[in-house]
């Protein structure tokens, strides 16, 4: 690995992740943190540097810190946590909506890989494969990613669902009511992967988390008791936020037990805020809620993404238009090109476009939303307009929706995508997802880097919140390029504890970005296969990275990977320009 020892990043603009104005300055860092910034640098600053990076006409940010990522397997067996340090992503917190592998006794494994399989779409035969399972309990876990090094620092959370079936064992999984005793194991083991150095506890209580056979997620129902004695077993440890993903089906009770659960043990909470279609309004009376918590002194903050939920849909993904249709299930096992050589065949095409769908689920059915289905565009345009939809294209006369969409699919030797928003565009622009970003009650997360890799590649929302929300966007206004910066980097830093980066301030760790401003610009999603056991996935680079630092060490330069690896695993929060624990 390259020595970190001196390293100066001259004449760049600096955007310092405080919000003030950005202002020109060099940075000199050494042994991996900030050692001065100004212009000149303080006398001795720059003795013994090895290495300068020419940051004229570009901006020099704190790295990006992403609160959303699912890479609990990825960190097993990967030392590259893409696609989400391709886009600026200096550290990671994985461990979201309840799911992962720790606590874990090999008959259960099967369980929890199951319910990884179905909640977040990473295939069972990758898990099986990539997996190394050297661990059982929590700390082990955390012992075992701590002899491992990244090009990202990873920070963890306690899954709720992990606990639940590692103590209920399946009475956990049928989501039966826990017993005293039971709730007394679950917090006892909250406070132990806490104490071991985990910065939150997670927990999901959607429907729309299912394991593979569709059986809902262990804690979809959990009673209150169930989570404040977990709540206030992080309180005893003195640590840790708590992370919830929730249908709100009774809005307004579900929203008072989870009030309760912070005013009750002092933690904060961070709440998955989406705009549904069936209720686009209730986003907002749920933001309300937040802001009256936070008003009464409660830390309760609605975590937002920047841009849609968006599901992909291809021949080569895990879902597309034709999905439940009859003749598209009969070919829907054979390898890829066996596949499109049959859909290129003319009497195959006729027959499929004339058949009705026959099963497949809500998600066959969301997949043939023409009005809301796009061509995905290089670079992906993920603020189209109604008029650029596949039922308006079919509207303006020559074809079928179903036809306009087997032939862009169909483009690119059978590889052509389509874009369908799910969430956050009940009204066809992203005016609901600029109120979202704009409150000061809101982190930007949910880019679940590692996850649902056949069907959605978000992780680059980080990039996208640059690009778009401060230069690109044509139907609204936009925001200061600062205002975006502090987002993406101190404020996720200090939710989660981590006050040691975010800033670009002396002492801090030299976590930073070297932006070419001008020139940033998301590629089109592309599929590879590079998962262990040749499983596929998803991907997404961003252009305009000119370098990526970690611990003062570059781990990316102009979008290619160096070879160094000085992320670590985070073990508890950090105060600021230290390394030490609070």
């Amino acid at each position: 690995m390259r020595d970190p020892s001196g390293l100066v990043i001259r004449g760049g603009t600096v955007v310092d992740g405080s919000g003030a104005d950005p202002y020109e300055a060099d940075i000199a860092i050494v042994d991996g943190r900030i050692a001065a910034i100004g212009r000149p640098l303080p006398a001795g600053a720059t003795s013994g540097v090895a290495e300068e990076i020419d940051a004229r006409g570009k901006l020099v940010t704190p790295g990006f810190v992403d609160v959303h990522t699912h890479y609990d397997a990825q960190v097993t067996w990967s030392s590259q946590l893409t696609p989400s340090t391709w886009n600026g992503v200096t550290t990671v917190l994985t461990g979201n909506c309840g799911v992962g592998f720790a606590p874990s006794e090999p008959d259960l494994r099967d369980m929890l890989v199951r319910l990884m399989e179905g909640v977040e779409d990473i295939p069972e035969v990758v898990l099986t494969e990539g997996l190394p399972w050297n661990w059982r309990s929590f700390p082990d876990y955390l012992d075992a990613l701590d002899g491992r090094t990244y090009d990202a620092d990873v920070a963890t959370q306690v899954p709720h669902a992990a606990l639940r079936v590692h103590v209920m064992r399946q009475r956990g999984a049928d989501r039966e009511a826990a017993t005293e005793q039971d709730r007394r194991e679950m917090a006892r083991l909250a406070a132990e992967g806490i104490r071991a150095g985990a910065l939150g506890f997670s927990t999901s209580r959607t429907l729309n988390h299912r394991s593979i056979d569709g059986q809902p997620t262990p804690t979809l129902n959990a009673a209150e008791a169930e989570l404040a004695e977990i709540a206030g077993a992080l309180a005893e440890a003195g640590a840790g936020w708590l992370q919830v993903v929730s249908d709100f089906d009774e809005p307004e009770v579900e929203f008072a037990m989870l009030r309760r659960l912070v005013e009750q043990s002092g933690r904060p909470m961070s709440i998955t805020l989406l705009q549904a279609d069936a209720r686009p309004d209730e986003w907002s009376r749920l933001l309300g809620r937040i802001r009256e918590a936070n008003a009464a002194g409660l830390r309760i903050t609605g975590q937002v993404r920047s841009r849609p939920t968006s599901v992909l849909l291809g021949f080569e993904l895990s879902q597309n238009p034709f999905m439940g249709r009859p003749s598209y299930k009969r070919i829907a096992h054979l390898p890829f090109a066996e596949r499109v050589a049959v859909l290129r065949q003319p009497e195959f095409r006729a027959r499929l476009l004339a058949e009705a769908q026959d099963g497949g689920g809500r998600a066959a059915r969301r997949a043939a939303r023409w009005d809301r289905m796009f061509p995905r565009g290089d670079p992906p345009d993920y603020e189209p307009p109604p008029d650029a939809s596949v039922a308006a294209r079919a509207a303006r006369g020559g074809a079928s929706p179903e036809e306009i969409a087997y032939d862009l699919l169909m483009q690119g030797d059978g590889r052509g995508i389509l874009y369908l928003p799910v969430t956050n565009y009940a009204a066809g622009n992203l005016d609901v997802v600029r109120e979202m970003i704009a409150d000061p009650n809101t982190l930007l997360g949910l880019g679940d880097g590692g996850a649902h890799v056949g069907i959605m590649c978000d992780a680059t929302a980080t990039s996208y919140t640059l690009t778009h929300w401060t230069r690109d966007r044509r139907r609204g206004a936009l925001f200061p390029i600062a205002w975006a910066v502090k987002r993406l980097t101190h404020d996720n830093a200090a939710a989660i504890g981590l006050h040691d980066r975010g800033l670009l301030r002396p002492g801090n760790k030299a976590d930073i970005n070297v932006l070419d401003y001008d020139r940033l610009r998301l590629r089109a999603p592309e599929v590879v296969y590079d998962l262990p056991a040749g499983g596929r996935r998803l991907v997404q680079r961003t252009d305009g990275f000119t370098a990526t630092l970690v611990s003062g060490v570059p781990v990316y330069r102009d979008g290619e990977a160096t070879g160094s690896l000085p992320g670590r695993l985070i073990r508890g929060p950090r105060l600021a320009g230290a390394q030490t624990w609070v």
